[in-house]
C-alpha cells in the first residue's frame, strides 16, 4: 500500500467534491478545478473525506495511488488557500512590472522582455524587484514560475538575475590578475 495513497484527504469547509465518471471536480472560494482520473485507481467521495483506493497491486496502479492522492489534495488546497511563488530580480537597473496582462521586466537585455500571464494566475510586483506569481493550481504556478526564471537566471560570479525567494546562489571566485 502507498503510504502517501492511504492517508485519505480532509475537505475543509467551503469546498465541494463532486464526481462524474472518471472525472474529479473540486468548487471552492477561489475557483474549480477539475482532474481526469485513469483507470487504475478509484477515487470514494465520504462525508468531508476523499479517499484513493487501488484494486490490484499491479505496477501502474501502485505508481498512480500516490500521484492522485496528491492531485487531488492540491486541488483542495489551491480552491480554498491557493499557492504562491516568491521571484527576486538581483542586479543594477533590473526592474519588472505589470501592465494588463504582461509582465515586463528589464533584466540587461537591449529590450525589455515581455511575458505574457496565463489564464488563472496573478502577478504582483512589489518594490519593482520582488514578483509574487498565485493562483488555484500548483502546477502552473510553479510551472509561470519556473519560466520567468528561465528568462535570466542568476549568473554565479555576482549574483545577477531572477531567483527563487530564500534561493541560495553558489557564488565562484572571479579571476586574479597577475600573481
Amino acid at each position: 500500500m502507498s503510504r502517501i495513497g492511504k492517508i485519505p484527504v480532509e475537505i475543509p469547509a467551503g469546498v465541494k467534491v463532486s464526481r462524474d465518471h472518471s472525472v474529479i471536480r473540486v468548487e471552492g472560494p477561489k475557483g474549480k478545478l477539475s482532474l481526469e482520473v485513469p483507470g487504475g485507481v478509484d477515487v470514494i467521495l465520504g462525508d468531508r473525506v476523499v479517499e484513493v483506493t487501488r484494486p490490484s497491486d499491479g505496477r501502474i496502479e501502485r505508481s498512480l495511488h500516490g500521484l492522485i492522492r496528491t492531485l487531488v489534495a492540491n486541488m483542495v488546497k489551491g480552491v480554498s488557500i491557493g499557492f504562491e511563488k516568491s521571484l527576486e530580480i538581483s542586479g543594477v537597473g533590473y526592474r519588472a512590472e505589470v501592465g494588463g496582462s504582461t509582465l515586463k521586466l528589464v533584466i540587461g537585455f537591449s529590450a525589455p522582455v515581455e511575458y505574457p500571464i496565463p489564464e488563472g494566475v496573478h502577478i504582483k510586483v512589489d518594490k519593482l524587484v520582488n514578483i509574487l506569481v498565485s493562483g488555484i493550481d500548483k502546477q502552473l504556478v510553479g510551472r509561470v514560475a519556473a519560466e520567468i526564471r528561465s528568462l535570466k537566471k542568476p549568473e554565479p560570479y555576482k549574483g545577477k538575475g531572477i531567483k527563487y525567494l530564500g534561493e541560495k546562489i553558489r557564488r565562484k571566485v572571479g579571476k586574479s590578475v597577475g600573481a
